[in-house]
């Protein structure tokens, strides 16, 4: 196994000794349950009403995994002054950033993988209670694989939260990463705004800027098709592929500078 690997997969097994995410995971998945009484109290709107609970509990919380855990990855080792030890191994440190990113996203996989399986089998039990002749009369079956879409789409807007996280905790405090991160999540979900803040304002140079940031800022609304697949309608292959393009180049172009800069920090 590589020296990535490895880091990988000692940061899975300090997720599993913290607990952390496996809490979240559990209250995800009985809130997904729960969204399933919630919807018998819509008439007619049960099924539109779980689905968005589910994928909304899913992002959610895999949101706070990939936040509360990946701003203490490289933080902690340095304040319990363990990087030291695991340097002085063959690991360098772009080594080290690498495997932390990448225990994180398993630990994430995981649990993703965990609550789309109970949010499947509250929609399968929901279609299977259900008459035939309400069923019927839904645009699409409850369990719809067309969901996967924004599932998998949620799982590569987490991969990106996490470099951003990695990136932040490279050179800040959990605290400061916490609230950077969480800011550009915000940002990021309402940057098509910036593309036409020209319509707003008359300033060229506050055009100007606000178009930069357009371009530079991660753009976190391209992943969000909850409401799209919600009501059975499946982005285009081409769009889907694009956006997981587009996020995994921009994980590639953060991580790059949470390596360069862990590189040049001085641990004394």
């Amino acid at each position: 196994m590589s020296v990535i690997g490895l880091v990988a997969v000692n940061v899975f097994k300090e997720s599993v000794r913290d607990r952390v995410p496996y809490n979240l995971a559990v209250f995800a998945v009985l809130l997904i349950s729960a969204s399933y009484l919630l919807g018998q109290l819509t008439a007619g709107q049960d099924i539109k009403v779980i689905k968005d609970l589910g994928l909304a509990a899913i992002a959610v919380f895999g949101l706070l995994i990939a936040v509360f855990i990946g701003i203490g990855l490289v933080w902690k080792e340095v304040d319990k002054r363990s990087i030291y030890g695991v340097l002085s191994k063959p690991v360098t440190r772009p080594q080290f950033v690498l495997g932390k990113f990448a225990g994180l996203v398993l630990t994430l996989a995981i649990n993703l993988l965990v609550m789309t399986v109970a949010f499947y089998a509250v929609l399968a039990y929901l279609g299977w209670a259900t008459p035939t002749v309400i069923a019927a009369a839904w645009r699409v079956p409850a369990a719809d694989p067309i969901l996967l879409q924004a599932i998998a789409l949620i799982g590569v807007e987490l991969a990106l939260v996490t470099a951003l996280a990695l990136f932040f905790s490279t050179f800040s405090s959990p605290f400061l990463s916490a609230a950077l991160t969480f800011a550009l999540w915000v940002v990021g979900h309402f940057n098509e705004d910036l593309r036409h803040f020209e319509a707003i304002v008359d300033s060229p140079v506050a055009v100007w800027i606000t178009r930069g940031l357009y371009y530079v800022l991660p753009n976190f609304a391209s992943f969000d098709i909850k409401a799209q697949v919600v009501h059975g309608q499946a982005l285009p292959a081409g769009d889907l592929l694009f956006t997981i393009v587009y996020g995994v180049v921009y994980i590639a172009l953060v991580l790059t500078g949470a390596v360069m800069i862990f590189a040049r920090r001085d641990l004394k």
